[in-house]
């Protein structure tokens, strides 16, 4: 069976579902942009209606055909993106993933002061933030994009972009250039790539991790 790396997103019901969303999407047709085989999708059984609830989205990226069709959960996620920082308080968000993987915080606390909050922080690779919400600004929280609403914000309007930046950064997956194509804030997604720190450990993978 085909490499096929996974990309967990968790974000908070309704307030935070759509940027968890708009990320999941973007990176997904930004790395389909460049040849890849992508699947992208929301976990239901997280109850994405109800307000703060923690949830998540799914990405796969595989350079052959996903044959991962009725799995509906990524069991082992290579990548974890934190939306909404205080979610590693108290959920295990790391579980499943193999040894040497990367987790993005979006956060303004120092990447050491984010580790004592994760227990098996060992198994990491790499931890990286990025001030999403510092550089996106003041946000309105809109509800259109939930169920039954229309969605007339834009792709990434608001925290996504700079998150999709910083993820185009540390993991090379996906080029901020097929991003700017698809997402409506460039110049945040721009920042986020800049502004992104890392930390890497000694068990960092090289296959498609740790990108520029």
């Amino acid at each position: 069976m085909a490499k096929v790396t996974e990309i967990t997103v968790w974000t908070r019901g309704v307030v935070m579902d759509k940027e968890a969303r708009d990320i999941a999407n973007a990176f997904g047709q930004a790395a389909k942009m460049e040849g890849r085989f992508v699947q992208a999708f929301d976990n239901y059984e997280d109850l994405p209606d109800r307000v703060l609830v923690t949830t998540r989205k799914y990405v796969r990226i595989s350079d052959e055909e996903i044959e991962m069709k009725y799995l509906y959960v990524n069991e082992r996620p290579d990548v974890v993106v934190v939306v909404e920082p205080t979610i590693i308080k108290g959920i295990n968000v790391l579980r499943g993933m193999p040894d040497g993987g990367l987790l993005l915080i979006n956060t303004n606390r120092p990447i050491d002061y984010m580790l004592q909050f994760i227990p098996n922080v060992d198994q990491l690779g790499a931890v990286a933030t990025v001030d999403a919400d510092g550089i996106s600004g003041i946000r309105t929280v809109d509800f259109s994009g939930s169920e039954g609403g229309v969605d007339a914000a834009g792709i990434g309007a608001g925290i996504a972009s700079p998150i999709l930046g910083a993820m185009a950064k540390v993991t090379g997956m996906a080029k901020k250039e097929n991003l700017a194509k698809i997402i409506s804030d460039v110049a945040a997604m721009e920042r986020g790539y800049q502004e992104v720190k890392i930390q890497k450990f000694r068990k960092a993978r090289s296959v498609y991790f740790w990108g520029g």
